[in-house]
C-alpha cells in the first residue's frame, strides 16, 4: 500500500515538473469541481434531506414510477442503437464508397444537430400525425405519432449527427495500410471490414452509443411535445418542478435518471480500456481504397439517399411553416414571421444567443481538448474520475443542470470571491460550456486512442517541450475530432433549451426559449421562422470553422510538414 502511494505521488511530481501540464490539470479539476460537481451536489443534498423522505416513499411505492423508468430505458436504447447505425452509415458512405453527392450527404449529416430541440418534432407532427399532410391527406391513414415510436424517430433524426461526426473523423484517420495488409494476406472485403475496420472503430461506436443514450434520456423538449402518454424521466422531472412545484420529487427522480446513464458509461469505459485501437503510427500511409462493387455500394447509397430525403423533407417543411399563414392549415405565402424575427421583437434574442454561444464554443473546445489529452496521455491518480466527471454535464437532464446552477450560484460564495451569477450572461455561458464539454471530450478521446503515443515520445526525445509537442504533433493529428467537438459545442449552445430555461432573464433573451414561447401561444409560424434563422446562423458559423480548421486529416497535414 505504501509503495502504491509512492507511485501515485511520483505521477504527480512528474506532472508538476511540467508547468503547463500542471496548470492544465488544475484548471480541468477546478472547472469540473465548481461547475459540474458542486451544482450536482446542491441538488443531491436536497434529495438527501429529511424533507425529501416523503417524496422517496411516495415515488418508490408508485407503480407509475417504475413504468416511467422502463419507458426511459427503452427510449434511450432505441435512440442510441438507431442513431449510431445512421451515423455509421453516413460516415461509411462518405469515406468508403465511390458514390456521388458526398458533399450533400455531409450537409445532411450535420443538419439535424443544428436545429432547435423541438423543430423536428413540430414538423413530424404536421407531416405524420393524426391529421398529418402525408399520413392523413395523402395516404388516408390516421396514424398516432405520439409515443415511443415518434420519440425514437424524432430523437434519432435529431441526434445521429453526433455519431456521424465522431465516426467520420475516425474513419478518415484510419491507416489504409492496415486494410491493404489484410487484403494482401487473402482476406475478403467483408472479412477485412469485420476483423480490421470495425474493431478499430470500437471507441467511436461506443462513445457514440453512450452520447446518444444520455442525450435521449436527458432531452426535455421532444418528450413534452411528441411523447403523448409515454412519460419519461426528463418530462416527469420537469412536470414535478414546474407543474407541481415539488423540488424534492424532482431531485429524487434526477437520481433515478443518473443510474442508467452512469451504468452505461462504466460499461463503455471498461470495454474500451481493455483493448488497443491505435491506427495512426506516423508511418507512411497510402490512399484509402474505395468500395466499387455495385452490389455493395448502390444498396448502401440508396439507403443513405432515402434517409437524407426524409431529413430534407422534415426540415424543408419547417421552412414551409415559416413562410405560410398558418402552418398545416393555411398555406398562403407570407413573410410576416421573418419580419417579426429579424426586425421585430425577436431580433434581440437572435443577437444575444449568437454572441453567448460564440463565447462558449472556444471555451468548451479548449476544455474538452485539455481534459481529453490529460485522460488519454497522462497517468495520475484520479484520472478515471476526471474522465467520468467530464461526462456528467451531459448525463444529467438539462433542467436539473439549470436548477443546480440556480441553487449553487444564486448567492456569493467563499466570502465574495465567487460572486452571484444568476441573472448574468456568465451563468448562461457556463451552462452552455458544461453541456458541450462532454461531446468534445468523447470525440477527442476516441481520436487520441487511435494515435500511437510513440510519436509524441519521439518529439520529446528530440528536445521539444510538452507544449510544442502538443501544438505541433498532437493537435494536427486530432484536428477532425477537434472540429467535430467545436461544431457540436456551438450547435448545442445555439439549440439548448432545458439547461437554460430557468436561467434566462429579460436582459438576456435566448432563441430557443422564444421559440417555446411562440409555440405555446399558438404562433407556430413565428416559431418556424425562428428555427430557420437559427439553422442559418449555425450553418454559417460551421462553414467558418471548416474554413479555419481545413478539410485535410491530421495525418495528411503532418506528412506535408
Amino acid at each position: 500500500m505504501l509503495g502504491n502511494l509512492r507511485l501515485r505521488l511520483g505521477e504527480y511530481r512528474r506532472l508538476a515538473q511540467d508547468g503547463v501540464l500542471a496548470i492544465g490539470l488544475l484548471i480541468s479539476i477546478g472547472f469540473l469541481a465548481v461547475f459540474v460537481i458542486y451544482p450536482l451536489y446542491e441538488i443531491l443534498s436536497v434529495s438527501a434531506s429529511d424533507a425529501a423522505m416523503p417524496a422517496w416513499r411516495r415515488l418508490m411505492t408508485a407503480r407509475g414510477t417504475w413504468r416511467v423508468i422502463m419507458n426511459t430505458l427503452w427510449m434511450g436504447l432505441g435512440v442510441a442503437g438507431l442513431g449510431t447505425a445512421l451515423g455509421f452509415l453516413f460516415a461509411f458512405v462518405q469515406t468508403k464508397l465511390d458514390v456521388p453527392f458526398k458533399r450533400f450527404f455531409n450537409l445532411i449529416g450535420i443538419l439535424p444537430i443544428i436545429s432547435p430541440p423541438f423543430a423536428v418534432a413540430m414538423s413530424t407532427i404536421v407531416l405524420f400525425g393524426r391529421s398529418g399532410l402525408i399520413t392523413k391527406k395523402l395516404l388516408g391513414i390516421r396514424y398516432d405519432i405520439y409515443g415511443l415510436d415518434g420519440l425514437i424517430f424524432v430523437l434519432s433524426i435529431s441526434f445521429f449527427p453526433v455519431a456521424y461526426l465522431t465516426l467520420l473523423g475516425m474513419m478518415r484517420a484510419l491507416d489504409p495500410a492496415l486494410e491493404e495488409a489484410a487484403t494482401s494476406l487473402g482476406a475478403g472485403r467483408w472479412r477485412v471490414f469485420r476483423t480490421v475496420t470495425l474493431p478499430m472503430l470500437t471507441p467511436g461506436l461506443a462513445s457514440s452509443f453512450l452520447l446518444l443514450f444520455v442525450e435521449a434520456m436527458a432531452d426535455l423538449a421532444n418528450p413534452l411535445i411528441i411523447g403523448g402518454n409515454y412519460t419519461v424521466l426528463s418530462s416527469r422531472i420537469f412536470l414535478s418542478i414546474i407543474g407541481e412545484y415539488d423540488l424534492y420529487a424532482g431531485a429524487v427522480l434526477s437520481l433515478l435518471l443518473l443510474i442508467p446513464s452512469l451504468t452505461l458509461f462504466f460499461l463503455q469505459y471498461y470495454w474500451v480500456s481493455r483493448h488497443s485501437y491505435v491506427s495512426v503510427t506516423g508511418k507512411p500511409v497510402g490512399r484509402a481504397r474505395m468500395i466499387t462493387a455495385p452490389w455493395v455500394k448502390w444498396p448502401l447509397f440508396s439507403l443513405a439517399l432515402a434517409i437524407a430525403a426524409l431529413v430534407v423533407l422534415v426540415y424543408g417543411f419547417i421552412f414551409v411553416g415559416a413562410v405560410t399563414k398558418v402552418w398545416g392549415i393555411n398555406y398562403a405565402l407570407t413573410l410576416d414571421h421573418f419580419r417579426f424575427v429579424l426586425f421585430g421583437y425577436g431580433s434581440d434574442a437572435m443577437v444575444d444567443t449568437t454572441m453567448l454561444a460564440s463565447i462558449a464554443t472556444p471555451i468548451a473546445g479548449l476544455m474538452g481538448l485539455l481534459i481529453a489529452y490529460l485522460v488519454v496521455r497522462r497517468k495520475f491518480a484520479g484520472r478515471s474520475l476526471v474522465d467520468f466527471t467530464s461526462v456528467l454535464g451531459l448525463a444529467v437532464p438539462g433542467t436539473v443542470v439549470g436548477i443546480g446552477f440556480i441553487l449553487a450560484f444564486n448567492e456569493p460564495h467563499w466570502s465574495g470571491l465567487f460572486p452571484k451569477l444568476t441573472g448574468t450572461a456568465l451563468i448562461i455561458i457556463l451552462a452552455y460550456v458544461v453541456r458541450s464539454v462532454p461531446g468534445s471530450v468523447r470525440s477527442i478521446v476516441a481520436s487520441l486512442q487511435q494515435i500511437d503515443a510513440t510519436m509524441e515520445e519521439a518529439s520529446a526525445s528530440l528536445g521539444a517541450s510538452s507544449l510544442t509537442t502538443f501544438r505541433r504533433i498532437t493537435v494536427p493529428l486530432i484536428r477532425p475530432a477537434l472540429l467535430a467537438g467545436m461544431v457540436y459545442s456551438f450547435s448545442r449552445a445555439m439549440t439548448s433549451l432545458s439547461a437554460i430555461i430557468f436561467l434566462v432573464t429579460p436582459r438576456w433573451r435566448i432563441m430557443t426559449a422564444q421559440i417555446l414561447n411562440e409555440a405555446e401561444t399558438g404562433r407556430f409560424g413565428n416559431a418556424a421562422a425562428y428555427c430557420v434563422v437559427l439553422i442559418a446562423i449555425v450553418l454559417f458559423a460551421i462553414g467558418l470553422m471548416y474554413l479555419a480548421v481545413g478539410s485535410k486529416t491530421g495525418a495528411e497535414r503532418l506528412i506535408e510538414r
